[in-house]
């Protein structure tokens, strides 16, 4: 499969390299992915009676399910740290990416024949259903997992599955006008442990602008029973120079989830983040990047955009202020590849999926939910019908006093 296309305006990010320093780029990114080959497995035997281990959330560490033995996970001596983005790129344009990433001895992928979405596992496969469509999982669709970009860091899940559960009763429930069917996501819906591709981003810019300062002030005008107070604006040029740092924006690598939903979930503690260990997984699923390095610094890029913006704003001061030009340079440009924990209810409804997502760290529910247009009108028609009665009521009070 060839790389995807990159974003055509980058702005003043990265130029394109000279041939040489592409394939040193694309070198030095193959030797940082294959730092992660020296595990061989994601599946964790436990070493009493033979299971796999899985990451219990409650306790931090590794704990067979069948016999109770624990493990603790031991993070690879490296940090997470960030990498540069003009080297990603550069490998992109070689078509070196394609043939490096993190893919370990036993991983298997799920490709749902419904939505598309990927899910990434070892060992033995516990979910039924798409985490995202809550269409059921064909064995069929299983397949050896391609390879991808390096992982740099993983923030295990600190809500479980208890905790998880109560927080969506507590949302579903408050939701007086959900369906009784949509309250029944144990039986019709999925719930799993996932953790999301993110790509986060640091970045220093230096932004020229030019725009309007307008400041208010009011002016008496007509006279007699016309004379009023306006409100006008004195408009001088604006100019200057300003500076901002972004420090670890995330953003979402992945398709199929609610992008507005999912960005709510934030802020996440990406500080936090361990050194990739698959150890970290077991247990649970995670979902591989559908948005490579580039195409998600559009988005970081749209989201730092208007924090600049506001930052010009309060530069130029005033009462209102309008930007005119903003030219954004950009410097010490670098990301990470995290994954992050999210629980993920999706139910069917109506034909159409509803995705509900717990932020894992956190424990910050978002999501959708359908509206029962049964609830609705008898919450209607109990309005009108006290409506009918106070008027009733009233109204003939009212008559008699009239009278």
């Amino acid at each position: 499969m060839p790389p995807p296309p990159l974003p055509e305006d980058l702005g003043e990010v990265v130029p394109p390299p000279p041939q040489d320093e592409a394939e040193a780029a694309a070198e030095r990114v193959r030797e940082r992915a294959l730092l992660h080959r020296t595990e061989r497995t994601r599946t964790y035997p436990c070493l009493q009676c033979g299971g796999e281990l899985e990451w219990h959330i409650g306790q931090q560490l590794l704990k067979c399910p069948f016999c109770g033995h624990e493990q603790e996970v031991v993070d690879p001596d490296v940090e997470v740290v960030e990498q540069d983005f003009a080297e990603a790129v550069a490998a992109l344009q070689a078509g070196a990416l394609t043939n490096t990433g993190l893919q370990l001895e036993g991983e298997r992928e799920v490709v749902c024949q419904n939505c598309g979405g990927h899910t990434t596992f070892t060992g033995t496969l516990t979910a039924t259903r798409c985490p995202y469509c809550a269409t059921p999982i064909q064995r069929d669709d299983v397949h050896e997992a391609p390879a991808r970009l390096a992982v740099d860091g993983v923030l295990p899940f600190q809500v479980d599955r208890k905790a998880a559960d109560a927080a969506i009763d507590r949302w579903i429930n408050s939701r007086w006008f959900a369906p009784n069917e949509f309250k029944k996501y144990a039986t019709t819906g999925s719930f799993n442990s996932v953790y999301c591709a993110y790509f986060t981003y640091d970045a220093a810019t230096t932004t020229r602008y030019t725009g309007r300062r307008g400041d208010h002030y009011t002016v008496v005008v007509g006279s007699g029973e016309n004379r009023r107070t306006e409100t006008r604006t004195r408009w001088t040029p604006a100019a200057g120079t300003v500076r901002d740092s972004f420090d670890d924006l995330p953003v979402l690598a992945n398709t199929g989830l609610d992008p507005d939903h999912v960005q709510a979930l934030e802020p996440w503690p990406t500080h936090d983040a361990h050194p990739f260990t698959a150890e970290y997984l077991a247990g649970h699923l995670s979902r591989t990047y559908d948005r490579d390095v580039v195409e998600c610094f559009a988005t970081a890029k749209r989201r730092m955009e208007d924090e600049i913006r506001d930052t010009v704003r309060r530069d130029i001061g005033g009462d209102v202020q309008q930007i005119t030009s903003m030219g954004v340079h950009w410097d010490m440009l670098r990301y990470k590849h995290l994954l992050l924990p999210v629980w993920l209810l999706t139910v069917m409804y109506a034909g159409a999926p509803f995705q509900v997502f717990i932020n894992g760290v956190t424990g910050e529910v978002q999501g959708q939910r359908p509206y029962s247009k049964v609830k609705i009108a008898l919450a209607v028609a109990v309005v009108v019908v006290l409506a009918i009665v106070a008027y009733i009521v009233f109204g003939s009070d009212g008559g008699s006093t009239a009278r």
